[in-house]
């Protein structure tokens, strides 16, 4: 099958007016008789070397707590709002005494670690990299360093993949190389892991390798749980153009992967393995969720938060799947798998700062548009500014330094109304294809591999009619048919 416009780079200070406006720093929007291509800086380079950039910045502006915050009490850390799980976890989860995640067992009340496999031997490696001699701050110190180079590394995969999902629109990764709230969050946790994983199997999924896609996506979530959502929705796109044997052959690729990851850790240390589980289930609501919102508002507990949590995630797949089975052209990779982890944030019961990572690469590709990304962007800084200073605010006893129980609510619906925003953003492009910045050049689905350009075989306006299609519709190109 010949794919449409893979030729020809679609140019973001062309067609977005913001990128225009932005570009006017570095000499303007690319002209017309400009000669692309042939340099050694082409657009994914460009894109893997601002990411390590903006990397390297969020890596100084945590600089203050580097130096002294992290080991001075509670309160410096978020008032200069360069908090990082990482150094504490070092000493509190037993890495700086040598003991083996899962098997070991950790004095204090978590017993064991709450990480998933994958993300524990990441932590494992790291903390063979650091150094064991000087002072505990010093080791603490270059487990952070060590986790932040690795973490880099992880970063650079997410620019590059990204850049290379859609062939024609690479310099779209830039979205996720120059978004604020990666600086700012990319090291706060080991998150970045799991998301380089995921972006890589929606890049072999975008060349059609669908059993490797499926061993990346079980890998990734064998570092954190919500890549398995990308299943979700592979499963309806491929339900409504009949691609059960690709589904089939990633779903049975991302199982594999996952026992394989897996299964030791369950074989030979079963209660640590299972405490990312049950530490999961067991969880309390917690920062930034819709949940704790509406607690603090109402005073009302919410004992059954999790049960609130898990039903709305339910009902709001329920509803992406109904939006694909019924759009009046199938919906795109990307924005699908932007919308479903979008929900599982939304109604989770904890949003922790650098969740909005799971986030920002899907966007790029979901809704490649500066403008709504930058309204989003801005919300999520805002977020991040509000937990900080409501943590300085409750740790600062009497003084009360800080932000009040009140502003940071009101960070918390800021977070959720930017977060919905683009998710209605996403949502018109689906029911207005036309209006898809992607889907302007007559391309179909770029992140869509086997997808790409087939024909549907089950839509739920078709069945509630009684039809049914006996063979798969003609392949289009965006307002014309082409053969196949």
């Amino acid at each position: 099958m010949t794919k449409v416009h893979e030729g020809r780079l679609a140019l973001p200070t062309r067609e977005d007016e913001v990128a225009a406006a932005g570009s006017e720093f570095i000499g303007g929007p690319i002209g017309r008789h400009a000669r692309l291509g042939g340099h050694w800086l082409h657009p994914v380079r460009v894109v893997a070397l601002t990411a390590i950039g903006m990397f390297a910045l969020g890596m100084v502006q945590k600089l203050p707590c580097y130096n002294w915050a992290w080991f001075r009490g509670a309160g410096s850390q978020y008032t200069h709002a360069c908090y990082s799980d990482i150094p504490h976890l070092f000493v509190a989860r037993g890495f700086a005494d040598g003991l083996t995640p899962y098997f070991d067992r950790i004095p204090g009340d978590m017993a064991y670690l709450e990480y998933p496999v994958l993300t524990g031997l990441f932590m494992e490696i790291a903390s063979w990299l650091t150094p064991g001699g000087g002072s505990m701050q010093h080791r603490e110190q270059m487990y952070w360093m060590a986790n932040a180079g690795m973490l880099m590394a992880c970063a650079a995969a997410i620019a590059v993949c990204v850049a290379r999902t859609h062939r024609s629109r690479p310099w779209d990764a830039l979205l996720f190389a120059l978004a604020p709230a990666y600086a700012l969050t990319a090291t706060i946790n080991w998150d970045l892991l799991a998301i380089a994983l995921t972006a890589a199997g929606m890049l072999a999924w975008s060349r059609s390798r669908t059993l490797l896609a499926g061993v990346l996506i079980g890998l990734a979530t064998a570092a954190k749980l919500y890549p398995v959502l990308l299943l979700g929705v592979l499963f309806v796109l491929c339900w409504r153009a009949g691609k059960w044997r690709a589904f089939g052959a990633a779903a049975l690729g991302a199982a594999a992967s996952w026992l394989v990851v897996n299964l030791p850790v369950m074989l030979f240390a079963w209660e640590g393995w299972q405490k990312f589980y049950t530490f999961s289930q067991e969880r309390p609501i917690d920062f930034g969720s819709v949940w704790l919102l509406i607690s603090q508002r109402t005073g009302n507990p919410l004992t059954g938060a999790n049960t609130y949590a898990t039903g709305l995630t339910l009902l709001l797949c329920a509803g992406i799947g109904l939006l694909t089975l019924t759009a009046p052209r199938r919906p795109r990779f990307a924005q699908l798998a932007f919308l479903v982890v979008a929900v599982f944030i939304l109604a989770n019961k904890v949003y922790s700062p650098q969740y909005v990572l799971w986030l920002i690469p899907l966007a790029a590709l979901a809704r490649p548009r500066w403008r709504d990304f930058l309204v989003w962007q801005a919300c999520e800084v805002m977020y991040f500014l509000g937990i900080w200073l409501y943590l300085a605010y409750t740790t600062s006893g009497d003084k009360h330094q800080g932000l009040p129980p009140e502003g940071y609510q009101l960070a918390i619906a800021v977070h959720l109304l930017g977060t919905l925003y683009l998710c209605a953003v996403v949502v018109r492009d689906i029911l207005m294809p036309e209006r898809d910045v992607v889907r302007r050049d007559g391309s179909d689905d770029p992140s869509g591999g086997v997808l790409d350009g087939a024909g549907d075989v089950f839509t739920l306006s078709d069945a509630l009619r009684g039809q049914r299609h006996e063979e798969p519709e003609q392949l289009v190109e965006w307002g014309a048919a082409r053969g196949g």
